[in-house]
């Protein structure tokens, strides 16, 4: 028979199944990756003395130009200093905004829900009215 047969006898003439796996490439690879890290170790724990100079610094001061809060609101609604307005007001606003010396600062804040393309349009509306000082409001830590 081809695949085998049920005589006692004809079992006792094959040699037995190995069932070993052979450690040797496995005990290789990891004596390589031993050595690798062994070399490697001190280059992580290194580290250089360096005497940087101190430098003085005068204090910033604060700016005397206005604050304008813009705000977008879980709804999407936009609100200049609290009031909602529409998006063709910004563009006005903005406008008027930029052509005022010295030019207002514009502190912008928007729901962590609110999508990215609404508030990359309110900052290309900003740079496309010439508003030059544009910062984020962020909630501190978490």
């Amino acid at each position: 028979m081809a695949f085998g047969s049920f005589d006692p006898a004809s079992r006792q003439a094959r040699p037995p199944v190995l069932a070993e796996i052979n450690m040797t490439p496995l005990i290789d690879v990891m004596l390589v990756l031993l050595v690798i890290f062994i070399l490697a170790a001190p280059l992580f724990a290194r580290s250089l003395a360096l005497d940087l100079p101190k430098a003085q610094v005068a204090a910033v001061p604060p700016s005397t130009a206005p604050v304008i809060a813009l705000a977008i609101d879980r709804a999407g609604r936009l609100s200049w200093n609290g009031t909602v307005i529409t998006t063709a007001e910004l563009a006005r606003r903005l406008r008027d905004a930029a052509a005022l010396t010295p030019q207002p600062d514009i502190a912008f804040s928007a729901d962590r829900t609110t999508p990215y393309q609404r508030i990359t349009d309110v900052m290309a509306a900003a740079q496309r009215a010439g508003m030059s000082r544009f910062g984020f409001v962020v909630a501190g830590g978490g």
